[in-house]
């Protein structure tokens, strides 16, 4: 890292290096590849008007440079790789009861972000093939890790839909220099990004429940009260009946076996509505189909026990509210959710 600088303003960060980098980017001012003295990372407004404030640059202008909402970024050392992973974050974390929480963004999830971007820097001469190998390796990496932790579907949405990537080598000092020899693999960029991306979600503390599970279904609290109270007579619906409802499906949702046959159904349905399962075709297999109503009936008995199978029955069979509207599982593991919540709360 000799001779690499990273200077750091309230505006923006600076990574310079007086010897040069050869640069492959995404970065909003670039030319794709480019040799520069520095890589700036700014909050910028009105076309890139901090890019002039003091002397961050060569009179040259040697840069490229990413627009950024906010500034938050941290540095690792990799062996040979160094590695700055630049994060935005627009949700938080609130707490919703003392044992649930749930994900929440003050912009909203559908102009809200979530961005994890990365500028590698490797303390090497290398070719731009070998540059190249090297970015589509990281976006593979991220593609892929990104994907195998199946995050709810309004988060994946937002994830990463402005995210940038750089990567930096040093440039020969003299004519005739030959490139050094590299083997991407033995780089362990893989592991790199991972642990940074890991490193990432822990430092935003995100992490994410039941509860934004079902919000990525289009699942509310509330729907789910409305639901349980169509089978109920007007006279017996009180507001003390549902809060009672309310207390018994946050009560449900913080346990364990409630917890597993729900994912159980989420997961399942989009295995079916993906078509990710051979034998199985939603147009015609699903009328076979009777392990979901055992799904309904096992959640139904966690909650209520034995009383909430009358119930599961009648409202899988009526499909009331917003049960008419969910795909086949979904029905009936939130017919059974329901069914057992609802004996709860009318025998208190």
């Amino acid at each position: 890292m000799f001779g690499v600088n990273v200077i750091e303003k309230d505006y923006g960060v600076f990574i310079n290096n007086p010897n040069g980098f050869l640069a492959l980017s995404d970065f909003t001012v670039s030319h794709g590849v480019d040799i520069v003295n520095n890589v700036n990372i700014i909050i910028a407004k009105d076309d890139f008007e901090n890019l002039d404030k003091e002397s961050d640059n060569q009179d040259e202008r040697l840069y490229i440079a990413q627009d950024v909402d906010s500034i938050s970024f941290y540095k690792d050392k990799f062996g040979d790789i160094t590695l700055y992973t630049f994060i935005t974050n627009d949700i938080v974390i609130d707490e919703f009861t003392d044992k649930l929480k749930v994900a929440n963004s003050p912009k909203g999830f559908i102009d809200a972000k979530i961005d994890i971007s990365h500028v590698l820097y490797i303390n090497k001469v290398l070719s731009k093939k070998d540059l190249l190998k090297i970015y589509k390796k990281i976006a593979r990496v991220k593609a892929k890790y990104l994907a195998s932790m199946n995050l709810p579907t309004h988060i994946s949405n937002i994830l990463n839909t402005n995210d940038f990537s750089a990567v930096l080598c040093d440039v020969p000092q003299s004519k005739g220099y030959e490139f050094d020899e590299v083997d991407v693999y033995d780089l362990n960029i893989g592991d790199a990004i991972e642990t940074a991306i890991d490193k990432c979600l822990e430092r935003m503390n995100l992490t994410f429940g039941i509860l934004d599970y079902l919000v990525s279904e289009g699942i509310l609290i509330g729907d789910l009260i409305d639901t349980a109270m169509e089978l109920i007579d007007d006279a017996d619906v009180t507001d003390e009946l549902r809060q009672k409802m309310e207390n018994q499906l946050l009560n449900a949702f913080a346990d364990i076996n409630v917890i597993t046959l729900l994912m159980a159904a989420i997961r399942t349905e989009q295995d079916f509505e993906g078509n990710r399962i051979r034998e199985i075709d939603i147009n015609e297999n699903l009328k076979y189909l009777h392990s979901d109503e055992v799904l309904g009936l096992a959640i139904a008995n966690q909650i209520a026990g034995t009383d909430a199978i009358f119930n599961f029955k009648r409202y899988n069979a009526a499909k009331p509210g917003i049960l008419a509207y969910l795909p086949p599982v979904l029905e009936d593991i939130f017919a059974g959710l329901i069914a057992g919540c609802v004996t709860k709360a009318i025998d208190e």
